[in-house]
């Protein structure tokens, strides 16, 4: 079986800093004591513990026949000026553009802080190599089902563009205890946006998108009986969707990063397995060390694991 892997993040050397050393906004790559260092606006980050820029290195390590590479998420520059993040992008999709081949597909970027432009920049960007962008779950203080971002959803049906939404990373912290700021907070700022765009009306008004929630699609899943009880008795949630809240929920797409087969079996009985994907999180801690294993492990049939493991993505793409 072609295994085919949905998540995977790249820093493309073009962005690096040592390409430009006098441009602050650049993250800097590199070793102390044998570890890897990511260093963005003065913050050492150190739980990139993959390959992060050699693209043949990464393929070597995370094992797939082939990855579908999105930039890291900071890298998205959510918090820029438009005007300041464009050039950075398009720059980054140029590059992302350049690496896709027979094994490598590519995710670029938009300036999603100004949907206007950036349904514009996903138009062009859909002329070339690139298979669509990965965005934000929440940009500027407000998540993806606001009327602000309706352009770029318009555009992204009819581009066919495929939309992955990653956390943040740094939008829901949460305790900083613990790890909860990631293995909570992340999927947290995942399971509102989805259920944004669901309660007002995205996936039903846009039938044709593509998009793909991280982590599982965070709890999403778990509240779809809130939702749809809301959705029933409730006239605030009704003002903008007509249907049940759970036939938006299955046209979006879930990687597989739940880190529990009992998990991502139920997430297929509930979505389909043609709505689930193969997905590491590669290079990071919290990736999926063994992501097709644990397709595997969940006992799906195969088919279903067929589907799941490969075949979902490349037609996705």
């Amino acid at each position: 079986m072609t295994v085919v892997d949905a998540h995977v993040h790249v820093i493309v050397p073009e962005l690096l800093r040592a390409a430009a050393p006098q441009e602050a906004w650049r993250p800097d790559v590199r070793r102390e004591d044998g570890a890897q260092v990511v260093e963005l606006d003065g913050r050492p980050i150190r739980s990139a513990t993959g390959e992060f820029v050699d693209v043949d290195r990464i393929l070597e390590e995370n094992g797939a026949d082939r990855v579908l590479l999105a930039p890291w998420v900071p890298l998205l520059f959510p918090d820029a000026d438009a005007a300041d993040a464009l050039p950075r992008l398009r720059l980054q999709n140029e590059a992302l553009a350049g690496i896709v081949g027979e094994r490598v597909s590519g995710l670029g970027a938009v300036p999603l802080q100004q949907p206007e432009l950036a349904a514009q920049e996903l138009a062009d960007l859909m002329g070339g190599p690139l298979s669509g962008v990965e965005v934000p779950a929440r940009v500027g203080g407000l998540y993806l089902g606001d009327d602000r971002f309706a352009p770029f959803w318009a555009v992204a049906e009819a581009t066919g563009a495929l939309v992955f939404i990653h956390p943040s990373t740094r939008g829901f912290a949460g305790p900083g205890e613990y790890y909860l700021w990631n293995t909570v907070g992340n999927p947290l700022e995942t399971t509102i946006t989805a259920a944004h765009m669901v309660m007002a009306g995205i996936m039903e008004r846009h039938p044709g998108l593509k998009v793909l929630l991280a982590h599982g699609g965070g709890a999403v899943l778990a509240l779809r009986g809130r939702l749809r009880h809301a959705h029933a008795a409730l006239a605030p949630a009704q003002a903008r969707l007509s249907d049940s809240p759970e036939a938006s929920l299955r046209r979006f797409y879930y990687d597989t990063v739940t880190h529990d087969a009992t998990l991502l079996r139920a997430l297929v009985e509930f979505a389909g397995a043609e709505q689930v994907v193969l997905g590491s999180d590669f290079p990071f801690d919290m990736a999926d060390p063994r992501p097709a294993d644990t397709v595997r492990a969940a006992g799906l049939g195969p088919d279903a694991e067929a589907a799941i493991l490969g075949r979902n993505l490349e037609a996705l793409l």
